[in-house]
């Protein structure tokens, strides 16, 4: 058995199966750790990105955590802002998720959920990349389900994304997430086979 897990990264578009997915493997006894929550954790009151934040933008810190909206309106305001606000958030977010890893020991498996995997280049390091995808028009029907969804933000926030296409060229492995039993079994075998092959 290999020193330590084998490193899954999981990532899709918005409105993919993404969230669905991670929760399958977490329900198998994968860990799974989720970029998102982690920045939600670095943002909260005592969150280890507050002070360094609120060095760059007093205004963005309200209650002792940071407030998404304040900083939606200084990136708005301020070209430069998101570089400065992802030089500090960017090594926070590594820093959390080596400490995940460390902590799950011998596992064989680890899920790495990270939305925006190739846009930040989170690839390197990971020993695959699974992608999750679905028809045009199954993403594009959940994710104007959201609330306050509009096809205006839907667009914009494709336009930021790396085409699903590109992200399945670029995959290790694929799942299509039409049906919940369909993607449960590809998950098991996906499983199956990393733990075969990685033992």
């Amino acid at each position: 058995m290999s020193e330590r897990p084998f490193l899954l990264g999981l990532t899709g578009s918005i409105g993919m199966g993404k969230s669905t997915t991670a929760a399958l493997f977490a329900e198998m006894g994968i860990p799974v750790w989720d970029a998102d929550a982690a920045v939600h954790r670095l943002y909260a009151r005592g969150g280890a990105a507050v002070s360094a934040i609120g060095e760059l933008c007093p205004d963005a810190i309200q209650d002792g955590a940071v407030s998404r909206e304040a900083l939606k309106a200084w990136i708005a305001d301020d070209p430069s802002a998101l570089r400065r606000i992802e030089a500090v958030v960017h090594p926070l977010v590594a820093a959390d998720r080596a400490a995940f890893i460390e902590a799950q020991g011998v596992a064989p498996l680890v899920v790495l959920d990270i939305p925006l995997l190739y846009e930040t280049g989170a690839e390197a390091g990971l020993d695959a990349v699974l992608v999750v995808t679905a028809p045009p028009e199954v993403q594009r029907a959940r994710v104007m389900q959201r609330p306050g969804m509009t096809e205006a933000q839907f667009e914009t926030i494709l336009a930021k994304q790396v085409p699903d296409h590109e992200k399945r060229a670029r995959a290790d492995h694929v799942i299509e997430t039409c049906s919940l039993e369909q993607t449960r079994a590809e998950v098991q075998a996906l499983v199956d086979k990393l733990k075969v092959a990685h033992a």
